[in-house]
């Protein structure tokens, strides 16, 4: 079946021929026809399956049926995405999709110069591709109304719905019209949010090409039980295989993946690293050089799983395993795209092993264990030689260096002191001589006060953050 057979108008056909596309893909092929129409539509495929273009190639299609004249500051279609990077990589495919079709497709998303936004709405635009917060704030100035809206899509709508994005959600959606077509499209929909979802669709339809959260099958996936210590080396032994041509590694933390970054430098490795505090020119010269192979290892935290979409990536590395288990199909899915092949390496130390169980038990499916090599703590101990020698030793643990501090002298008081051959013991101070109000301020392993919580301790449980927008 070609897109012509779909009911796509012959520009749109020949905007696809262009990119080389001839065949249209099972969510596309069971999408585009049920869109034409301007049903709502629940989505839900793969990754790397041609989402993008199931849902931007009907909705053209029916922008140019229905001509109408954009408004200053309007937009007739309005696509919303969880990161800067999807919504770039949607805005590019939108263009490509609309060359022949005489469609203006704008982006606004933190990160990028707020007045340049300002100028590219100020005409209107026919497609507007953002992030929830850029978007408020563009609203809330006046810059940016959306009263006109004809097609809303909530792109990777299961991470949109998470509790960082629903209030800004339900903001928007209060701002476009009650009539309009509302798409939403994910690689995975949980039941709960599915349930979310009935609130903003109406009358879907229900497109599932492959049952929620279920990895491509073109990717070979393995799992290697690792110390946490080792996994360094390990990563370091992987990525020295010529088979590995261009990967992704994934962190669960911003400071992780700078960590990761300087390690490989340390061992000979070029890398980048991209994650939330990146200023927005940071990750686009780091996408840049990852594309076009000047670097062929980006280390990246979750803000990755959902926008890069890069042709060639022969390797993804869980060097942390996701603690939301979701994340692990989203992440191995920046490989095996477009038809191509891949492989998805895991590291998994104990603390990670119920990360582990969640994501064989979301996926339905037992990931192959793959061991160490037979000499690798000798080689292990020889990488981590070659780096001491090029970057110096590591830092010693916050614990070790604590120990090694000189006691702290009591703090001054008003209050008379008892002489020192009194037998009695300054105020605030313990019989060995330490000061229990340092103690207490600094805590044993040097970090932070006591009411701080530990703010650099291993992310935990489900929680989400938002500070990609």
């Amino acid at each position: 079946m070609s897109f012509a057979h779909l009911g796509l108008a012959d520009p749109l056909v020949r905007a696809l021929q262009a990119k080389g596309y001839t065949e249209p893909t099972p969510i596309q092929r069971d999408s585009i026809p049920t869109l034409l129409e301007g049903r709502d539509l629940l989505g839900i495929a793969q990754t790397g399956t041609g989402k993008t273009a199931a849902f931007v190639l009907p909705s053209i299609q029916r922008l140019v049926a229905s001509v109408k004249r954009v408004l200053p500051t309007h937009c007739r279609m309005l696509v919303l995405a969880p990161t800067r990077e999807l919504a770039g990589q949607i805005a590019e495919s939108a263009r490509a999709y609309g060359q022949f079709s005489r469609m203006s497709v704008a982006t606004v998303f933190g990160g990028t110069s707020i007045n340049k936004n300002r100028q590219d709405l100020s005409r209107g635009v026919d497609i507007l591709v953002a992030t929830p917060g850029r978007l408020i704030d563009l609203v809330e100035q006046g810059y940016c109304n959306l009263s006109t809206i004809e097609i809303l899509v909530l792109d990777e709508a299961d991470q949109m719905l998470d509790l960082g994005f629903i209030h800004a959600l339900k903001k928007i959606v209060r701002m476009v019209p009650r009539k309009r077509q509302t798409l939403f499209f994910s690689a995975t929909m949980p039941t709960s949010i599915r349930e979310l979802a009935s609130q903003f669709l109406t009358d879907p339809a229900t497109v599932s090409i492959k049952p929620a959260a279920t990895t491509a099958e073109r990717v070979d996936q393995c799992v290697t039980f690792v110390n946490q210590g080792e996994k360094q080396a390990l990563l370091t032994l992987v990525l020295a295989d010529p088979a590995v041509e261009r990967a992704l590694v994934f962190t669960r933390t911003k400071h992780g993946a700078d960590r990761v970054v300087k390690l490989l430098a340390g061992n000979g490795i070029n890398s980048n690293a991209i994650h939330g505090n990146k200023s927005q020119p940071q990750r686009e010269r780091a996408l840049a050089e990852f594309k076009t192979g000047q670097a062929k290892i980006l280390v990246a935290t979750d803000i990755a799983a959902r926008g890069i979409d890069v042709s060639g990536v022969t390797h993804v590395i869980n060097f942390e395993l996701p603690n939301v288990p979701e994340q692990y199909v989203h992440r191995i899915g920046r490989t095996a795209r477009a038809g191509a092949s891949g492989i998805a390496v895991a590291f998994c130390a104990d603390d990670e092993r119920p990360y582990l169980k969640d994501i064989e038990k979301v996926t339905r499916q037992k990931i192959e264990i793959r061991p160490l090599p037979a000499d690798f703590l000798q080689q292990a101990n020889a990488i981590k030689a070659t780096r001491v020698k090029a970057i110096g030793a590591d830092p010693e643990p916050r614990a070790d260096r604590q120990q090694q501090r000189q006691p702290a002298r009591p703090r001054a008081t008003h209050s008379p002191q008892p002489s020192r051959g009194s037998g009695q013991t300054a105020p605030g101070t313990s019989t060995n001589g330490r000061n229990y109000a340092g103690a207490s301020r600094r805590g044993p392993s040097g970090g932070g006060s006591s009411g701080g919580g530990g703010g650099r301790g291993r992310s935990g449980g489900g929680g989400r953050s938002v500070a990609a927008r």
